[in-house]
């Protein structure tokens, strides 16, 4: 896991970062390995930390990040 020590977050954000999260994870195909989840989860802490707020956009560049990753 990257290191996010430096992250704040409001309880409100973290609420938006968690739903992010489950729709993003519900949407892959199954099994969902923990790579995958954690991928999701670092780019939805780095997006959020950049002040990103809405669980849609969210949920949009975790998937699109981890779409490029696994191409290479």
């Amino acid at each position: 896991m990257l290191n996010f020590s430096n992250g704040s977050f409001s309880p409100e954000t973290i609420d938006v970062m968690k739903a992010a999260l489950d729709t993003a994870v519900a949407s892959l195909p199954a099994p969902v390995s923990s790579a995958h989840i954690q991928a999701i989860a670092e780019t939805i802490l780095r997006t959020a930390k950049d002040g990103e707020r809405d669980p849609m956009i969210l949920q949009r560049m975790a998937l699109m990040e981890l779409q490029i990753s696994t191409r290479y």
